[in-house]
């Protein structure tokens, strides 16, 4: 790799041009936003509970006194040795934010399968602090089209992402959102799956400023080529996934 080497005019001229991308890059990103937060809901009529550290609790419950709830879908299914590598890796990104979105209303918590002990396992291998609860005995992951049952998943196609998936896996990740109204009416405000969870990933902003960029070039074209639980990086110490 080696770019074109030119003068410092030259190139403060080709960076002008880029900035004037930029900030289109940017206005769009703000109308999208804008059409996101103006999207309808949908009442969430069905009552979900999870385990949680603190005992049983509500959907509502973990809302706590904020009034919305993003929810992370970890890919962490029963009997797991591990938890998936990329929902790792971005949650390597949430306990600093966390520490300002519970101050400006709004409450996060991964949900996961597996059982609370396993999941209460794995975090504490990380060392996270975020809020991390159990959908094992619950509707939730599937209403919600992260998981499957095994009877969908031996299809080989699953319904994920607002379409027909192919995949045989029981698990896949998401982000969704919900709000809960003054009266304690709760609705579903949105939902993002597969590359949609990229916008919390940090290291990407980061990476994307630097020449080679993402650099993922091995054999899947993504981060399962390079990145690793963050206890495994030294010297490859850590349960492997399943």
């Amino acid at each position: 790799m080696h770019n074109s080497i030119v003068s410092r005019e030259e190139w403060l001229a080709a960076r002008k041009e880029l900035l004037e991308r930029e900030k289109q890059l940017t206005h769009l990103q703000e109308e999208v936003a804008r059409q996101r937060q103006a999207m309808p809901w949908v009442k969430i009529e069905k009552e979900y509970v999870f385990d949680t550290a603190e005992g049983k609790k509500t959907l509502a419950d973990l809302f706590g006194s904020n009034s919305q709830l993003v929810v992370y879908h970890f890919m962490l299914g029963p009997g797991w040795k591990a938890g998936c590598v990329g929902c790792s890796f971005v949650s390597d990104h949430i306990d600093g934010p966390n520490l300002h979105l519970k101050h400006h209303d709004v409450s996060f918590t991964a949900v996961s399968r597996a059982p609370l002990n396993e999941i209460e396992a794995y975090k504490a291998r990380m060392g996270w602090r975020f809020d991390w609860v159990s959908s094992h005995d619950s509707d939730f992951n599937y209403d919600f089209h992260v998981s499957f049952r095994k009877e969908q998943a031996e299809k080989g196609e699953v319904y994920y992402n607002y379409a027909m998936f192919k995949t045989s896996m029981e698990d896949l990740h998401g982000t969704s959102v919900f709000y809960k109204d003054e009266s304690g009416a709760i609705y579903h405000t949105y939902s993002t799956y597969a590359r949609g969870d990229e916008r919390g990933i940090g290291t990407y902003a980061f990476l994307d400023l630097t020449p080679k960029g993402r650099n993922e070039n091995g054999p899947n074209g993504n981060l399962t080529d390079w990145v690793k639980r963050h206890d495994e990086y030294q010297n490859g110490a850590g349960a492997e996934q399943r």
